[in-house]
């Protein structure tokens, strides 16, 4: 289990096109589970607008169920890969088989990563030039036109750097959880065992990953300028709220059984796919 394989670079290619084919197999009931995780997307952004602890309540539970959905999109785009159906019941798919807190374990390289990039916040600017940049942007968000001489003194080469080291620090993160879930959905892999082996494989294969990472940018951009397009009719006809609504709905519907699909298909190429059926393990660890 500890082979990983190398594929060549076109191979990111085929990802975007082997989830938009999986899509395009079964369009209405792939696309309903995305429509279902949009729509509570939708009422936890919403939950802004009526109370803050709620909000943030909302938001917690969305990145702790974010692991076991992303798991049920797995366990649907390979049901419907292999001529099945995609369910709603598949969205549950995480949290049996033992797998659970192997899948809540992929938030720990993010949680690290934000960790990683708050130190090196505080280290590289420092809390007094934050506090300035806090007092400045404050100040030229009460301008109707933001005077630049606000922000001089403030450390923007810094800053600039420290964005930069963010994207690093991002990039490294996704490493670990790119092909982490199907490893963990689909074989007894241990959390920190399906990570390491995620991050092993797109280090061999960064290339495809690349070429699959621009391609999936250029694909979401092209989307949300057709669907904003769309929002502007739909605004036109039923207010802003309608096209807020539309725009989330139709995008989830869209973008997560291609993603999902795609990185199901990436799994498949890089580490030897799949097996026939899940035992069940138990924790964090095989």
């Amino acid at each position: 289990m500890d082979d990983v394989n190398k594929v060549p670079a076109s191979a990111g290619a085929q990802w975007l096109l082997d989830g938009l084919a999986n899509l395009r197999r079964a369009p209405l009931a792939f696309g309903f589970l995305g429509v279902l995780y949009g729509a509570f997307a939708l009422l936890v952004g919403q939950a802004a607008t009526v109370n803050a602890g709620l909000f943030m309540a909302l938001e917690v539970l969305l990145v702790l169920l974010g692991p076991l959905l992303m798991g049920g999109f797995v366990f649907a785009a390979r049901s419907v890969a292999s001529g099945g159906a995609a369910l709603p019941s598949h969205l549950l798919e995480g949290l049996h088989g033992g797998r659970t807190g192997r899948l809540l374990a992929t938030l720990l390289p993010n949680i690290a990563a934000l960790v990683v990039c708050v130190a090196l916040l505080f280290a590289m600017v420092g809390a007094d030039s934050l506090l300035q940049i806090a007092q400045a942007m404050e100040r030229a968000g009460a301008q109707a036109t933001p005077d630049p001489t606000v922000f001089e003194g403030l450390p923007v080469g810094r800053l600039l750097l420290w964005f930069l080291l963010v994207v690093v620090v991002g990039i490294a993160a996704s490493f670990f959880t790119f092909v982490a879930i199907p490893e963990i959905m689909f074989r007894p892999t241990g959390a920190f065992a399906a990570m390491g082996r995620s991050f092993r494989a797109c280090v061999r294969n960064l290339p495809a990953l690349l070429v699959f990472l621009v391609l999936t940018f250029i694909a979401i951009v092209a989307l949300y300028i057709a669907l904003s397009i769309l929002g502007l009719v739909v605004a036109a006809i039923a207010g802003q709220a309608a096209m807020q609504v539309v725009l989330q709905l139709l995008g989830s519907a869209l973008v997560m059984p291609v993603l999902m699909s795609a990185i199901h298909a990436a799994w498949r190429q890089m580490l030897s796919g799949e097996v026939a059926a899940p035992p069940t393990v138990a924790g964090f660890e095989a």
